[in-house]
């Protein structure tokens, strides 16, 4: 089939994504994560009980098949498990997104920074790939190679080149994206100069998967409109939707902000009501970018603490919300069986 017809004219892919790193022994133990390379580990019937529910879409968070640290060479474990996390998801009758999270000058603990000192200390940062071309140049070999290697697997509808580009945050703490541009574009430092030699790569070795591309900010929608779109014709644009925070992202023990509500949605000191015209609000970036540039758009990553007061309406309103733009969309996120 047309792969491409997926990501066009109207929700087609609706789904959920799994999330696994690599194990560091040292704090993970034994057990917690699985005694794999990566955890933690899924199982055939994971992938089916998300089948079950109605999904068709499997978003693969997963590390990229480099290695961290030069000099940057395949690794294997790595490999070996995305291998076996695609054939459990085609034997679930659904398709899959690959998307990579780390590799050549990028760990983990780029998404852990508020936890350095807990239960793991500063050592373990490394997000070179913001200061070091060489392991630039290798992130775009290894997307090369991974698209060799994938590009005739039936299952595979899109590469998603990095989650969540981030260097405004980790290296320069620099939130509103014309502070950023005015001073770094251009630079390493820049997601826009980045991407297009990744898109370029797997090109000269697969013509037809659709390539998945998201902003600066961990791909916040408020950065969208300064992606840098590309000349490649089957391109996703991506957000990750997880505003207000103040709302998304509390704690169970400190419960202040409820869907439908009334509180500060943006830091300016001014409560706002948030409820769905909120949410459709915050979306019209994504009907903008659709309208200007004549891309499809999806939201590969959606979600919102179970715990906090009003979540299934919180997510019912914006998936509904994200069907009547005809997006495609996937929550985070799908947990592994896995009990420990």
């Amino acid at each position: 089939m047309d792969i491409w017809k997926l990501w066009k004219g109207g929700t087609h892919l609706r789904g959920a994504n799994i999330y696994q790193r690599r194990v560091y022994p040292e704090l993970d133990g034994s057990v917690f994560m699985g005694s794999g390379v990566v955890g933690p580990p899924y199982i055939q019937e994971d992938f089916d009980r998300l089948a079950v529910l109605g999904a068709n879409y499997v978003n693969i968070s997963h590390p990229g098949l480099f290695a961290e640290q030069p000099p940057y060479d395949l690794d294997q474990g790595i490999q070996d498990n995305l291998d076996k996390l695609l054939v459990m998801v085609e034997e679930a009758d659904m398709f899959a997104v690959i998307s990579f999270r780390t590799g050549p000058g990028r760990a983990k603990f780029t998404f852990m920074l508020e936890d350095v000192g807990d239960w793991f200390d500063a050592s373990y940062l490394n997000d070179t790939v913001w200061q070091d071309e060489k392991a630039q140049d290798t992130w775009v070999e290894m997307w090369r190679y991974t698209a060799e290697r994938y590009r005739n697997n039936p299952i595979v509808v899109g590469y998603d080149l990095m989650v969540e580009p981030n260097a405004n945050d980790v290296y320069l703490g620099i939130w509103d994206p014309e502070v950023f541009y005015d001073s770094y574009k251009d630079s390493l430092y820049d997601w826009n100069q980045f991407h297009p030699r990744i898109t370029a790569a797997i090109r000269e070795v697969d013509p037809n998967t659709p390539i998945l591309l998201g902003g600066m900010a961990y791909s916040n929608v408020d950065w969208l409109s300064y992606l840098q779109t590309s000349v490649d014709t089957h391109t996703v644009y991506t957000v990750h939707q997880y505003a207000p925070h103040q709302y998304t992202h509390q704690w169970w023990s400190d419960l202040e902000n409820t869907y439908p509500g009334n509180f500060d949605t943006n830091w300016d000191g001014v409560k706002n009501q948030f409820d769905r015209a909120w949410l459709d609000g915050l979306l019209t970036t994504i009907d903008t970018f659709t309208a200007s540039n004549a891309v499809p758009v999806a939201v590969n990553e959606f979600s919102v603490v179970r715990w906090v007061p009003g979540a299934a309406a919180f997510l019912d309103d914006q998936m509904s919300l994200f069907e009547q733009r005809g997006l495609n969309y996937a929550l985070w996120m799908w947990e592994v069986s896995w009990e420990p």
